[in-house]
């Protein structure tokens, strides 16, 4: 197969959450205990630091692999959902995994896949941690895909757990309260390793707590601790919790790696450069200002629209759109009010039909293009924008996928 035939094989035969939703989460690690056990277990043959929360897993992810480039480490980074190509969730020292060894993984053990039938999330996340193995990283910095229990990358033993946050976001799945989501993130503390928690509420920092005391290990709440302030190119405001739980880790990190001042300064400031990171906060033009964030749930939208309007600008329009598991109604109380939507749906099969969108805009008094597709509504939007107004792209990680 070639390397296109090959992502089509694992997005179409396979359940993949990312494209479908809830239907295709596995709730047991029964396939990928087996896919590792079939691979030779290439999770041990690496070290390796853990992150799962509801928002700034990306970003704290490459944080801390940026500055572990700026130390000279080799180091794997493992991510999702991917924006333009399914090879960013998979990188070393910032470049991505080479189509050849995707085409091969597949080919060699398509029989296996297929055999078990290996989900899309459960065959990405083997080939990572091979991939990982044989190119023989110094580390490798392993972000949850979707809570954290029973999530796929939940067999590693890392240096370190990270929970960056709690939110509502999949609550279908997670639980529907704080406490409920806590216990999921924190099911990847493991014994006798430390974990640091970026941000708490009264009803998750018991969760941890009770957590950490039964594994024996050592809690840090970065979100207590009084830090500098550090500069980094990620420039969304959100970065501020992010950069403080980095920080943290940092922290901790220099029992096992040789991290210098200077490394931990540089790091943070070539966060992009360093491993090509896309959709935070992103600024694709100055004049008109166009930024797109791939904020879509409560937490992140509310820090979003707060940055929006510490913007200058004459007009305000928006390129929006949203997928169907989201709770609509409060993402409506959350964005601005007074701009212009061009609004479509997502080009995945979880998109939100763009009639149901426009119809609940109409009820709460928004004022909205209706567009047959994501590109469409951001070229309505460039059209008509002047160099003193702003377009912001968002809604959906699909929506920003679609635009860049």
């Amino acid at each position: 197969m070639t390397y296109t035939e090959t992502l089509n094989w694992m997005f179409n035969q396979l359940p993949m959450y990312q494209k479908i939703g809830s239907t295709a989460y596995k709730k047991d690690l029964t396939n990928t205990l087996a896919l590792a056990e079939y691979l030779n277990h290439p999770e041990n043959k690496f070290k390796s630091i853990h992150i799962a929360g509801t928002n700034g897993k990306g970003s704290t992810s490459s944080m801390i692999a940026s500055i572990l480039q700026e130390a000279g480490y080799k180091v794997g980074l493992y991510t999702s959902p991917h924006l333009k190509d399914f090879r960013e969730r998979i990188k070393i020292n910032g470049i991505e995994i080479s189509e050849e060894f995707v085409v091969n993984f597949i080919n060699e053990n398509k029989n296996f896949f297929e055999e078990n039938q290996l989900s899309f999330f459960e065959m990405t996340v083997g080939l990572a941690f091979d991939y990982f193995a044989k190119q023989q990283v110094d580390v490798a910095i392993i972000e949850v895909g979707l809570g954290g229990r029973l999530d796929s990358t939940n067999i590693i033993t890392p240096l370190l757990s990270i929970i960056t946050n709690i939110g509502f976001d999949h609550v279908a799945i997670l639980g529907d309260t704080y406490e409920k989501i806590a216990f999921e993130k924190a099911g990847i503390i493991k014994q006798d390793t430390p974990v640091v928690i970026g941000q708490y509420i009264p009803e998750t920092k018991p969760v941890f707590i009770n957590k950490a005391k039964e594994t024996n290990s050592e809690i840090i709440f970065a979100s207590d601790l009084i830090l500098p302030e550090v500069e980094s190119d990620l420039k969304g405001n959100y970065q501020f919790h992010n950069k403080k739980t980095v920080q943290a880790s940092i922290g901790v990190l220099r029992s096992f790696f040789t991290i210098s001042e200077q490394d931990e300064i540089n790091g943070f400031k070539k966060v992009i450069k360093n491993t090509n990171l896309q959709g935070r906060w992103q600024i694709l033009n100055k004049k008109p200002l166009i930024v797109a964030d791939t904020a879509h749930n409560k937490d992140g939208l509310k820090i979003v629209t707060e940055q929006i309007f510490q913007q200058e600008f004459e007009n305000l329009y928006i390129v929006f759109g949203v997928v169907n598991d989201k709770d609509l109604a409060e993402i409506l109380t959350l964005i601005p009010k007074k701009a212009t939507y061009f609004i479509a749906k997502p080009d995945v099969p979880r998109g939100l039909e763009v009639e149901v969108l426009a119809e609940q805009m109409k009820i709460n008094g928004f004022n909205y293009v209706i567009c047959n597709s994501i590109p469409e509504a951001f070229a309505k939007a460039k059209n008509i924008a002047k160099p003193d107004d702003m377009i912001y792209v968002g809604g959906s990680t699909f929506v920003v996928a679609e635009v860049l």
